[in-house]
């Protein structure tokens, strides 16, 4: 069985300093995609090359605290892709690729951060820009390999994905134009999302992020906009995922899939 993590850190010595290594020490995956790590290579250097026993691969952001991304292995992996060539984007640190290539398959980990419109339209214009170029890059990527792309996509694909649907219709992370590039993601692209194929009813229970005001958290008035999207034959390997909300080492909660296959 391969696990497979994925959590927006919101800093990664913010969420170490809240036990994140202790539990991912106990939870035991083969990988962990992480998001947001908001540090450079120096702040990395001899303290987050690993965590847990696992080896971390990087893309960080050229402005200092903003963004980054990592994607920490058990497995030797037979390359790394650090950025996906966007001249725009790839200064933001949001997509980093390890491959596990054989000779009989072609197989990679993604773990990517895509923007946030929420801070103003400035933003939000750099993330349709961003929706735009990556759309065809992953279908160009699924028509050469396997993979399985891990990350805070910052978007909740449908009613069921966010607690108030209602309110949130004009608001970046639920605007018409977001979701509708999710449902072509997964119509025409064919990317699956895992969480979605194993529970497809969920609601209150499916959120991974909560805002800091008020008492969203303690509420669970909440988003899903972490996610695995996958190619449909390792889809359909997925057996469990778990949200884990016992501890809460950021304002995401890690998603976790066991997926019936080994590296």
């Amino acid at each position: 069985m391969f696990r497979l993590t994925s959590l927006n850190l919101n800093g990664i010595r913010s969420a170490t300093s809240k036990g994140v290594e202790a539990w991912i020490a106990s939870t035991n995956p083969d990988c962990l995609c992480l998001q947001e790590v908001k540090a450079q290579a120096a702040d990395i250097e001899g303290r987050f090359e690993q965590l847990a026993g696992l080896k971390g691969y990087f893309h960080f952001a050229e402005k200092k605290g903003y963004s980054g991304v990592a994607l920490y292995t058990r497995h030797e992996p037979s390359d790394v892709v650090v950025g996906y060539g966007s001249s725009e984007f790839d200064a933001e640190g949001r997509y980093v690729e390890l491959r596990f290539d054989t000779p009989s398959r072609k197989f990679s980990i993604v773990s990517c951060y895509f923007p946030s419109g929420s801070s103003g339209e400035h933003r939000q214009r750099a993330k349709f820009r961003f929706l735009e170029e990556f759309d065809p890059f992953l279908c160009k990527l699924k028509q050469s390999r396997e993979f399985i792309l891990c990350g805070d996509v910052n978007i909740a694909h449908q009613e069921s994905d966010l607690k108030n649907f209602r309110s949130n219709r004009k608001n970046s992370g639920f605007l018409p134009e977001e979701r509708a590039w999710m449902t072509k993601l997964i119509s025409e692209t064919g990317l699956v999302d895992v969480y979605r194929l194993l529970k497809p009813d969920t609601t209150e229970e499916c959120y991974t992020w909560w805002s800091n005001r008020g008492q969203a958290y303690t509420n669970n008035v909440g988003w899903r906009l972490d996610y695995h999207l996958a190619t449909p034959a390792t889809a359909r390997l997925a057996r469990t995922e778990s949200i884990y909300k016992a501890q809460k080492f950021s304002d995401h909660a890690p998603i976790t899939v066991d997926y019936e296959f080994s590296l």
